[in-house]
């Protein structure tokens, strides 16, 4: 049984995966998907993270125990070095794993895969961010065994872990034995050594690291409490893992507790009687540390541990109950009429949470801690992605995120130096602040990232009015950002024609690389230039005294920030004339087209079957970038341009990357494709929930998550904040009654309920705040909900966009280019069809 979403059917088998609007629950097991479900039901916190693998330990894709940050490092080996290369792979480490519970009933395992089950269901609710399974298992003698678990990882105290394990049996009495482990499993290995993660050529997975990662420092156990701690080979950073284990039953029962280097075990083997249950309670502590010795991080952990035996894990699920009723609070979005997209929305916003919730001032892995995927690294898709969804809903957390750059200034400063550069200049991927990209073409060419890091730290500021921030921390961002630009671009032509230009510079999209003025670049770089010079001279202005202690820290004049403003004034931004769009960069109009409607599936995504510079000679696109111009820089372009944009650019787009769909939806929207607006949704909905790209299974695609909900604020709810003003100009789906979001502006919480007919706002906590709908100026108040009548929700634009590109907003396709693809094979197939 499939929903129909309105455009497309819904992609979810339902008699599995039943629609329930504030979970996601499967009905029964199978292991054809596992590395899916693994990371679907991956519980987590942004510090820890802990992936969906059954306690039982087996079956497996890739076991997965994850925490933010903690990495090792490796040599980069390159076939033929040269100046300025990364010199240093780094790559997020599989912590020791305490989720495996293995059970013997009649001395006989519990294998998913084998067993005879009677029931199941596991169900992650995102109420209280608790996974629970439940499944009555026959066993081979033929008794039937209840067996219950809960699983959580703490919001409310970052280190910590909690798991439940319930047995039962329902006919006869029998020995049950429980086993209760950490262990030290290395690059997703399992107990038995064996590899269980499939691997093949994708560079989007994490190096297999061969060499022993985990050094052991120190290994006990009592009665109640088993305690490892390592230290990694090559980064140093250490790490302490300690488990708290009680019994309750009636049974009688005798325990064991054994630990060595890379396994602690606690046994319980129990008489068990019919009807009686034997429930373990297993509480965990992680801490890690970038040096700190492990004997003081296994105090910590004793801490830890010895607080929630003071104060019971119930008080624990609490915690988590309220945390998440605060998030839901300020961060939850309802399509009205829709379970089935509600569900997959609230799955989307929750991981998020998970994400995110306490990462407190480091990164946003592109997986999160869902799983090994991009091998921890942090990207610019958080700050262009998932920022703006914390700015206004967490702000706090936005914060600690920003501050992260922040505190990676020191090593982007000496990043610029090796490339020539003055001021900052960000890794394109990282986890230490170090460049971590081997492939310098589609990575460190993406110089964007400066501007996307000054963009994000901007729009917190704007939403947040967190001015302290900026002009104590924020403000040396700006300033290093914008001399990098300064200094890597230049100054062409005379008079009127005189333009700065950025030169040999990859844009977001990795299918065409170190090309001159690439408009995304470009558009980027002006604002962080705008953004740099205007803080700077509001400091000068209104804090005279901050303004001459930034002075003297960075070397700075009025001379510098006047070029900074003319830079950004004088940006080229290239423009075709004849075909009246923006070239994606100088000279990407002069290639030939792609015909993507011509590539047989087998050859997508084109990053596994072509050869970059195959894919460099054509105009085709892994995500779309002139696009994710227009909507992050919308000021600059007019609705003429941004259609014209669209419609050249949305054909050739492969959507081989995440990031695509969801922007396209937003840009979409806005210029009056409705219908293709809400199949983008659907996309960017349904990344992970459906595999739509093959590789959920290497975790969560964190920056869709924050995608989706930016397709649904700044896309159907039609917000945009530029230039320091709210606005709104929504474009609601015909088939959606209402769509309603939160937003945190200035500390105010307002509530928006977007109708066909009406858009209102309610001001929910805080001061009065002012916005515009359509041009008009609306005073958001105390008095009660302010309603604004809206005559429709924009253009709408009849008919679907076809395979090339359509020029000028007509209704044919008059490329001048001719449109291939390539094929090795052709000649030969042309030559035996002559013969």
């Amino acid at each position: 049984m499939r929903h129909e979403l309105q455009g497309s059917p819904d992609p979810v088998d339902r008699t599995r995966f039943p629609v329930d609007e504030w979970a996601w629950t499967e009905k029964w097991y199978s292991t054809e998907d596992l590395g899916l479900t693994e990371t679907v039901f991956a519980v987590g916190n942004g510090y820890l993270g802990m992936r969906g693998n059954v306690e039982e330990g087996r079956d497996v894709h890739a076991h997965g125990t994850f925490i933010n940050g903690f990495h090792e490092t490796w040599q980069i080996r390159h076939a033929e070095e040269a100046f300025g290369f990364a010199q240093t792979g780094q790559t997020i480490v599989n912590a020791p794993d305490v989720k495996t519970i293995k059970v013997y009933v009649d001395d006989e395992p519990l294998m998913l895969s084998l067993a005879d089950l009677q029931d199941y269901e596991r169900t992650l609710d995102f109420r209280d961010g608790v996974l629970r399974r439940s499944l009555v298992w026959r066993t081979p003698s033929g008794k039937r065994v209840l067996i219950e678990s809960t699983r959580m990882v703490s919001f409310e105290q970052r280190h910590l872990a909690v798991m439940t394990f319930d047995v039962t049996l329902l006919d006869a009495d029998g020995p049950v034995a429980i086993s209760s482990q950490i262990l030290n499993r290395q690059d997703g290995t399992d107990d038995y050594h064996v590899s269980t993660s499939a691997r093949g050529f994708d560079p989007r997975k994490a190096s297999r690291l061969v060499e022993r990662v985990l050094d052991p420092q120190s290994h006990w156990a009592s009665d109640r409490r088993t305690v490892l701690s390592y230290r990694c080979v090559n980064s140093g950073m250490t790490l302490a893992v300690g488990v708290d284990h009680e019994i309750s039953t009636d049974c009688d029962f005798e325990e064991l507790s054994h630990a060595e280097d890379d396994l602690g075990k606690k046994i319980y083997r129990v008489k068990a009687r019919k009807g009686h249950a034997i429930r373990l309670t297993k509480v965990a502590a992680y801490h890690t540390s970038r040096g700190v010795p492990t004997r003081e991080l296994v105090d910590r952990a004793r801490r830890t541990l010895d607080r929630v035996r003071d104060s019971g894990i119930g008080e624990c699920f609490d915690e988590q109950r309220r945390w998440l009723d605060r998030f839901w609070a300020d961060s939850d979005v309802q399509v009205e009429g829709h379970p089935a997209i509600q569900q997959a929305v609230r799955w989307n916003l929750f991981q998020l949470a998970q994400a995110s919730g306490r990462i407190e001032q480091v990164g946003i892995p592109a997986k999160g801690v869902s799983g090994s995927g991009y091998e921890g690294h942090y990207f610019w898709d958080t700050e262009t992605y998932v920022l703006p969804f914390l700015s206004y809903t967490s702000p706090s957390v936005a914060r600690g995120a920003l501050r992260f750059r922040y505190l990676m200034l020191p090593a982007a400063r000496r990043r610029a130096a090796e490339l020539s550069n003055s001021g900052a200049l960000y890794p394109w991927r990282t986890i230490n602040g170090e460049e971590a990209s081997a492939y310098y073409a589609a990575g460190t060419a993406q110089y964007h990232i400066n501007a996307d890091i000054a963009f994000a730290l901007c729009k917190y500021v704007q939403a947040s009015g967190d001015d302290d921030f900026m002009m104590r921390e924020g403000i040396d961002i700006l300033v290093e950002t914008a001399r990098m630009w300064t200094d890597l671009g230049f100054w062409l032509g005379r008079g009127e024609t005189r333009r700065f230009h950025l030169h040999g510079v990859t844009g977001p999209d990795e299918y065409t690389t170190v090309v001159n003025n690439n408009l995304f670049t470009n558009v980027m770089a002006s604002d962080n230039l705008r953004q740099a010079a205007r803080w700077a001279r509001r400091l000068a202005h209104e804090f005279p005294e901050a303004y001459e202690r930034l002075a003297a820290r960075l070397d700075l004049d009025d001379d510098e920030i006047d070029d900074w403003a003319a830079c950004s004034e004088g940006m080229y931004i290239p423009y075709d004339e004849g075909l009246r769009v923006h070239p994606q960069d100088q000279h990407f109009l002069e290639r030939e087209v792609w015909d993507l409607a011509a590539t047989p599936n087998s050859k997508r995504p084109l990053l596994l079957h072509y050869h970059p510079l195959v894919i460099y000679r054509f105009q085709v696109l892994k995500q779309a970038d002139v696009v994710a111009a227009l909507f992050l820089q919308g000021q600059m372009f007019t609705r003429e341009q941004k259609r014209a944009d669209f419609e050249y650019y949305d054909p050739l787009t492969t959507g081989d990357s995440t990031l695509s769909s969801v922007v396209q939806s937003i840009v979409a929207a806005e210029v009056g494709y409705r219908d293709l607006a809400l199949e983008y949704f659907h996309s960017g909905l349904y990344v992970d929930l459906a595999d739509l790209h093959g590789n959920a299974a290497d975790g969560v695609h964190v920056a869709s998550t924050g995608g989706v909900w930016n397709a649904l604020v700044y896309g159907f709810g039609g917000m945009r904040d530029h230039n320091g003003t709210l606005t709104f100009d929504p474009r609601l789906p015909a088939d959606w009654p209402r769509l309603t979001f939160r937003l945190q502006v200035h500390g105010s919480r307002l509530l928006v309920e977007v109708e066909h007919e009406r858009i209102t706002f309610t001001l929910r906590d805080g001061e009065a705040t002012e916005v515009l709908v359509r041009g008009q100026q609306v005073t958001v108040s105390e008095h009660g909900p302010t309603v604004v009548e809206l005559d429709g929700q924009g253009p709408v634009i009849l008919g679907r966009l076809g395979s090339l590109p359509l020029v000028g907003s007509s209704n044919e396709h008059e490329m001048v280019y001719t449109a291939g693809v390539p094929d090795p094979d052709r000649e030969r197939r042309r030559r035996n069809s002559r013969s």
